[in-house]
């Protein structure tokens, strides 16, 4: 008779007494670590070895093992041999193998198979460009090498649906939705596509079908046909994540058969070295979300954070509850980067991440990563100093290594004393055999210093000489900051108190930095774990083994539903469970818990929620909404979008290990002092000795306490104890600068390169946190999913201190309406007012944009003002949506606020914003007809509510900043940011000048060079510019005489449009990274005729300025400057819907090449940066098939560097609605540079049923019936250079 599982289970973990070894591995980058259990008094052995090194030996784990063995055992192992497996109980480890591929990109050799019309789905992504003032628009780079296209296609069944069929098979998808296969799979037409994939030696596939997550059939069928063709790896979208959102699930599955096949030849490497008895050995390894996995299901997309993980869990498992019951920040500084996450009592998780450019789908660890690392580059721009985000790396390192290296935050730290050299080994150096080069390091900054120097006399011939200590402890404040950052974001943007945390703090690097991080979050307890160098392989021995099994499940919650919830969790639950049994777990060692993925109707921002004790979901998902986004939405709907269930083995085997309480009496330091610099000098610290401290023991800082390699500094003020558990726990004390021993010195109003680095910081902290508040508590899927929006800082006069970099078409702009605001209201402003505008003539750019301003008071003073712009899908006009085509007024285009009291002496005004939104008006006479206002009142309430929320962030975050430092010094750094914006910008002036030296103009004074473009919108208008620099004093004047006059239509721009477009651009010429702020323009100045269209009257119709206009005058800009082609110089606004709904978007295109680069394909380009929906959800929330997105191939000019192709968007309807496009290019190509060729022109079409082809034009409205289709080719980016 077969034996009980469970009772099979009992028998062989019982037979394990006699196995005493326990690995747990965090195979680093650079390092490995080993922890284990042993056998003997010591009862555990720590090692770290380098993770390659080839002339040693074949695998750094596996030689941990065999080194920890042969010194236990006493029996020699030869490396020749296999490791013996008698003795070893478990092997638990941690590996960036999968990372590093996906960094380098070196992983397997994978194809894509998608739906046919999608090929490239998952290169246009988002269609949303990385960095906004990148002009390459570069992406990274696809993991898949071809696309094969499947002739298949399914779409979700409407009610009402006129164009639906008998003949077309309906079924029931997974989530209770009905699904119509309208294409059913042809795999016969796909098998040759296959065999060609093979024949080219690409053996691991990637399968994307649309919808594929609740009609998984299709999928299956391609992966049974691929595995019997003879590929070794296919992974399926619909099994690996489960979930809606095409984009990031085809993301996770290219990841996955891109990573597995490496991790799986991996392992079978590291495994090949032990003897036949590895059988009875458990092995197991760490997957993202902090759970263990056996090596067989051991996957890509659940290994990108296998060794952070490992820490995550060691610290939450030795620190909380046990050593502080404050919730903790887990604080992991490395060589390249520092991980933050948080844990009070359960594992932070989310549900999707981007690493190296790829977005994943799957339950990960909340983990956030910082480019700030003991390896960060230092370096000295402009005047400031900058610290990261490139590294030294391993080699040739930091000067201190001796291989020729840079300097970094571990030279600064062995400068400074924080460092010592006595307590590591000698393995640096071109044969690894010497010490630190401390000398090195000094003679390294003591250049740079110079360099500082220079440039703080020429600034100020009185400003006092900076040591080489003032300079390293400047960028380690500076370094200190940018980690504290994703902290602060981490914490403060899910409604929890920073200061309220305590800091678990490990990794390589992170105790030296742990006191002066905890301070400036306002943070008063540290914990340091005894084994923080190699926390993470301790946390290996601390994890579960877990198994997740998920399923989509459309339904609205409630109580009528709970059975069909229950009876889908009891089927997960006994799925999760079989696994874990084949696993050796015992059903008393497993538990299981429900989770449902809860949104309110209309949003797709959804919650994991936990089962609550009381069982009610609904009531828990409302909770956790209010708390992370600080309201709740009444009588929305809660939709259930999937279940999940995660099964848990109890496997946390590592035995704690307490120490004696320590002798009274002093802790024994080291007999020699050492000198470390601190903010007031030089100061004689005492050196401890971990292993020779006992639980108890109080350490007065300063002090160093060294803990193997790792180095503790507990700062002055602060006090250090060793718990029972032999952890360092240090209580921070408050500012050096409270106390009289140590006092700290004082920042002033006096310009400092360091102070200067550090508030470019707070100030864009500030801005981006105002952001995540409007994206958090706004309800709109403009503002909270498309990220249309800008948060921004400015100084009393209205001058732009710090824009978050969010949409480009509101950079700078809104300085413009704050200074308007401030001379409309004058005196009539107080405290607890808030402004709302609008209107074109009052700095706006145009009306959907509305922009809120706070100023803010003290003593009754404006000091500042703060400002949130966020487009508003609806404001009235005489279209939905606010995007009129044929607007010839502004009255035609929505509600029109110049200036307008928001909220008044603390009250919100929603009596009089009411009137206004709601207002209907006549067209100024010229039809009589009544416009009216807007269309969706609630949302524009709940969206101005949530800007005046961003703006009261921003506040609170800014008085802060003036208790931390006063009110003068923070006005004074204002200034200070400013102004070395401006002399980035005046000496990239100087260098443009100089490259086009011969364009002199030899009629004035020979400083001056004049750059002349222009350019045309499809009516024919004309935007000129003459750009004249001045190469000595580095000031530019931007004269766009000539330019045409206001159009009897709506692509006029308001000036401060033209002034948006110019910062964007120079901001991008600035190859150093300077915040963007009202220094950029102050060595520029803007000449726009008035009357002409970039000019217009306040009557003048302005919509289609801001998206339209916006990108040509920065293609003029940039053809003056001869920086790169034209892009596609468009945002190609759809509109659709009827009395029902309405929908916006903006379509990708080409960017334009440029000297050394071609352009991007199917990508936001320039004053744009908004995200497009996703495939799927467009199609579940709107009645449409959305037949094709992809390329539009050929479409780039052509040239010695190419410009990017644009898109081609088709879109069937499936019932009556009305379109509107508003577009340009459309007559006028963009044009290619210095030889280039144009990119395509765009192309607005509608394919009627009965069989014609009708072109819109650039800007058109048009009824289409159901089963019509919507084509829309957007432009290609103009060619660079001749073709070669």
């Amino acid at each position: 008779m077969d034996q009980d599982p469970s009772e099979r289970n009992a028998t062989l973990l019982e037979n394990r007494s006699s196995r005493h070894f326990r690995f747990c591995i965090d195979r680093g980058g650079t390092f490995t670590d080993v922890y284990a259990e042993v056998p003997g008094e010591c009862g555990f052995k720590a090692i770290k070895l380098l993770s390659v090194d080839p002339g040693n030996y074949d695998d750094a784990p596996r030689e941990g093992i065999r080194r920890i063995l042969e010194e236990f055992t006493g029996k020699k192992i030869p490396r020749s041999e296999k490791i013996p497996t008698e003795n070893i109980d478990w092997i638990r480890m941690g590996t960036t193998v999968a990372t590093n591929a996906l960094l380098e990109r070196k992983g397997e050799r994978t194809a894509l198979c998608v739906t046919k019309g999608f090929r490239d789905l998952l290169r246009i992504g988002n269609q949303a460009r990385p960095s906004i003032f990148d002009l390459t628009a570069s992406k990274p780079s696809p993991l898949y090498e071809e696309v094969v296209e499947a002739e298949e296609r399914v779409r979700l069944a409407l009610e009402n649906d006129a164009l639906a069929d008998e003949k077309v098979e309906v079924v029931q998808g997974i989530s209770g939705e009905l699904v119509e296969i309208f294409k059913p799979l042809d795999l016969e037409a796909l098998r040759p596509s296959l065999e060609g994939l093979l024949e080219r030696g690409i053996q691991s596939l990637a399968v994307v079908f649309l919808h594929s997550y609740i009609f998984p059939r299709h999928e299956q069928q391609v992966e049974r046909l691929a595995k019997s063709m003879g590929f070794k790896q296919v992974s399926l979208s619909s099994a690996l994540v489960p979930m809606v959102r095409a984009v990031p699930r085809g993301h996770t599955a290219t990841v996955d058969a891109y990573l597995t096949p490496v991790i799986k030849d991996y392992l079978a490497g590291f495994l090949s070295g032990f003897d036949d008895g590895l059988d009875k050995v458990i092995v197991s390894f760490m997957q993202s979300d902090g759970g263990l996995t056996p090596e067989s299901r051991f996957s890509g997309h659940k290994a990108i954070l296998s060794g952070p993980a490992g820490g995550v869990v060691g610290y939450a498992k030795t620190t909380f509850g046990l050593e502080t019951h404050r919730p903790l920040i887990g604080f992991d500084m490395g060589g390249t980067s520092t991980d933050v996450s948080r844990y009070a009592g359960h594992y932070e998780q989310v549900l999707e991440t981007q690493t190296a450019g790829v977005i994943i789908q799957a339950p990960q660890l909340d983990i956030n990563t910082v480019a700030a690392g003991g390896g960060s580059k230092l370096k000295f721009q402009v005047g400031v100093f900058k610290v990261g985000p490139e590294s030294v790396g391993a080699h040739p390192g930091p000067v201190c290594y001796r291989k020729g290296g840079q300097l970094s935050v571990t030279d600064a730290n062995l400068v400074l004393g924080r460092v010592i050299p006595d307590y590591f080994p000698s393995i640096f150096g071109p044969r690894e055999d010497e010490p630190l080069d401390l000398e090195a390091a000094k003679v390294a900054f003591k250049t740079l210093a110079d360099e500082v120097n220079e440039y703080r006399r020429q600034a100020d011939e009185s400003s006092v000489e900076m040591s080489i200590e003032q300079v390293a402890l400047g960028f380690l404040d500076v370094a200190n900051e940018a980690m504290c950052r994703p902290i602060r974001q981490l914490t403060e943007m899910k409604g929890y108190e920073t200061s309220q945390h305590a800091l678990a703090c490990f990794g390589g690097a992170g105790p030296q930095h742990a006191c002066a991080i905890a301070k400036a979050l306002g943070i008063r307890e540290v914990v340091v774990h005894r084994y923080c160098g190699i926390l993470s392989a301790y946390g290996m021995g601390l994890a579960d083994v877990v198994e997740d099994a998920q399923e989509p499940y459309a339904a609205t919650y409630g109580l009528e539903v709970m059975a069909e919830v229950s009876k889908r969790a009891r089927a997960l639950a006994q799925h999760v469970t079989r696994e874990l049994k084949a696993q050796n777990f015992r059903d008393q060692d497993i538990s299981t818990d429900l989770f449902l993925n809860l949104r309110y109707e209309g949003t797709d921002t959804t919650i994991m929620i936990a089962e609550p004790e009381d069982g009610d979901f609904g009531k828990a998902f409302v909770r956790e909404f209010r708390r992370e986004y600080g309201f709740e939405l009444l009588n929305r709907k809660i939709l259930i979008s999937d279940v999940r269930v995660r099964g848990t083995g109890m496997s946390n085997i590592l035995k704690p290990l307490l120490l004696d309480k320590a002798d009274s009496g002093d802790p024994l330091a080291e007999d020699r002092k050492h000198r470390v610099y601190f903010g007031t000098g030089w100061h004689d610290t005492r050196v401890y000795l971990l292993e020779k401290l006992g639980y108890g023991h109080e350490l007065p800082g300063p002090c160093i306490v060294m803990n193997g390699n790792s180095t503790i500094v507990v700062e002055p003020n602060s006090k250090a104890f060793i718990t029972k558990h032999g952890n360092i726990k240090i209580e921070v004390g408050t500012s050096a600068a409270s106390s009289d021993d140590h006092p700290s010195p004082k920042v002033d109003t006096k310009l400092d390169v360091i102070q200067l680095s550090i508030f470019n910081n707070r100030f864009m902290g500030i801005a981006e946190q105002m952001g995540r508040t409007l994206q958090r508590t706004s309800i709109s899927t403009n503002i909270k999913e498309r990220l249309d929006f800008s948060c921004a800082l400015f100084s009393p006069t209205g001058g732009l201190v710090a824009n978050a970099p969010h949409v480009p078409v509101h950079l700078g702009a809104m300085s413009s309406t704050v200074q308007w605001q401030l001379e409309f209201w004058r005196d009539n402003l107080r405290e607890g007012d808030v402004l709302v505008t609008n209107h074109p003539a009052a700095g706006g750019s145009h009306l959907p944009d509305i922009t809120v301003v706070t100023p803010v008071f003290r003593d009754g003073k404006i000091i500042f003002f703060v400002a949130s712009r966020g487009h508003h899908a609806e404001i009235g006009g005489i279209t939905p949506g606010s995007m009129p085509p044929f607007s010839k007024t502004i009255r035609e285009e929505g509600a029109a606020i110049k200036a307008f009291k928001l909220v008044e002496g603390g009250v919100f005004q929603e009596d009089g914003i009411v009137k206004i939104l709601k207002a209907k008006t006549l067209d100024d006479g010229e039809t009589d007809t009544l416009i009216p206002g807007t269309r969706k009142l609630e949302d524009n309430l709940s969206d101005l509510r949530a800007q005046v929320a961003a703006n009261q962030r921003g506040i609170g975050l800014i008085a802060e900043l003036i208790d931390e430092y006063g009110l003068e010094v923070v006005q004074a750094y204002m200034g200070h940011v400013q102004a070395n914006a401006e002399a980035a910008v005046r000496e990239m002036l100087k260098s443009v000048a100089a490259k086009h030296s011969h364009k002199r103009r030899e009629d004035h004074d020979h400083s001056l060079v004049v750059l002349e473009a222009e350019d045309y919108m499809d009516d024919g208008s004309t935007i000129k510019l003459e750009l004249t620099i001045d190469s000595k004093l580095g000031q530019a004047r931007f004269d766009f005489a000539g330019t045409s006059p206001e159009v009897y239509g709506n692509w006029n721009a308001p000036e401060a449009v033209t002034a948006a477009a110019v910062i964007y651009c120079l901001r991008c010429l600035v190859d150093v990274d300077i915040p963007l702020n009202q220094g950029c323009l102050a060595p520029v100045s803007i000449a726009i005729p008035k009357g002409s269209f970039l000019s217009p009257s306040d009557k003048a119709a302005v919509v289609g300025g801001n998206v339209l206009t916006s990108q040509r005058v920065t293609d003029v800009v940039l053809s003056a400057f001869e920086a790169c082609a034209c892009s596609q110089g468009c945002m190609n606004n759809l509109t659709f819907g009827d009395e029902s709904f309405g929908y916006y978007e903006t379509i990708a295109g080409g960017s334009g090449a440029g000297p050394g680069w071609s352009g991007s394909s199917g990508v936001q380009c320039h004053m744009t940066n908004t995200r497009m929906t996703d495939a799927e959800i467009f199609e579940q929330r709107y009645p449409v098939l959305l037949r094709g997105f992809g390329l539009r191939e050929g479409s780039g000019g052509s040239g010695e560097f190419r410009g990017g192709d644009g898109v081609v968007r088709e879109i069937e309807f499936r019932r009556g609605v009305t379109v509107s496009v508003l577009s340009e290019r459309r007559v006028h190509a963009p044009r290619g540079l210095c030889g280039g060729g144009n990119g395509a022109r765009g192309v607005n079409l509608v394919l009627r049923k009965d069989g014609r082809c009708v072109n819109l034009g650039g800007k058109n409205t048009v009824r289409v019936e159901a089963g019509e289709v919507l084509r829309i080719l957007t432009p290609g980016g103009g060619g660079y250079g001749g073709a070669p």
